[in-house]
């Protein structure tokens, strides 16, 4: 997994994620003529929205270095997403709206990043 930083340079950050939930709805409009028993939908645009989980990391162009910008830039940011080790992946640019750190009574320093998509073009499968 890479995610651009603020100034948009990839950063393969990988190693520091330990989960991600990825979701890509489609809008739909309810066509449905008075004349019809069940509802009729059309679908509108696509979206992406995308939660990175991961493990606190201050090395140079780690997770820290890539998210903690998030409160103070308003950039788009690549990501590119590859799911297993073939040749799958899912490229797309994304508004991260907040960098949420948790440090539990244990010890372990994680983080959450919400992302949403931001540039109009539908997420597409690679």
């Amino acid at each position: 997994m890479s995610v651009a930083d603020a100034s948009s340079s990839a950063q393969l950050i990988t190693d520091d994620v330990t989960n991600w939930t990825l979701s890509t709805p489609r809008a739909v409009q309810d066509v449905t003529g008075v004349g019809k028993s069940a509802n009729e939908r059309i679908l509108l645009l696509a979206d992406i929205s995308v939660t990175l989980n991961g493990t606190f990391d201050d090395a140079s162009n780690m997770s820290h270095a890539v998210f903690s910008t998030v409160t103070s830039t308003s950039v788009a940011r690549a990501v590119i997403l590859t799911p297993t080790t073939d040749s799958a992946h899912l490229p797309f640019n994304s508004l991260f709206t907040d960098y949420q750190l948790t440090r539990a009574a244990t010890g372990e320093l994680t983080w959450q990043v919400p992302g949403v998509l931001s540039d109009g073009t539908v997420p597409t499968w690679a």
